[in-house]
């Protein structure tokens, strides 16, 4: 019983720390981060401007986030 409680209690910290309080967000980073890798992988782009442009696209994508967030509580 001890174990199992164990094993549910770890994988609800793991989930609040990943997803937290939005997953639209946590979604976002996954997959900037998935077309970093393909991107790196393929070698379509040199680790230097690969990076500028995985942290651009992280910030839009945090941006879209939020004015989807914002656009749903003005229109309630």
């Amino acid at each position: 019983m001890t174990v199992l409680r164990l094993v549910k209690g770890f994988a609800r910290f793991w989930y609040a720390f990943l997803i937290g309080d939005d997953w639209k967000i946590a979604a976002a980073v996954v997959s900037v981060l998935l077309v970093g890798a393909v991107a790196l992988f393929a070698g379509a782009a040199p680790g230097g401007w690969l990076a500028v442009l995985l942290g651009l696209l992280l910030m839009a994508g945090f941006g879209a986030v939020l004015l989807l967030d914002v656009a749903r509580r003005h229109r309630r």
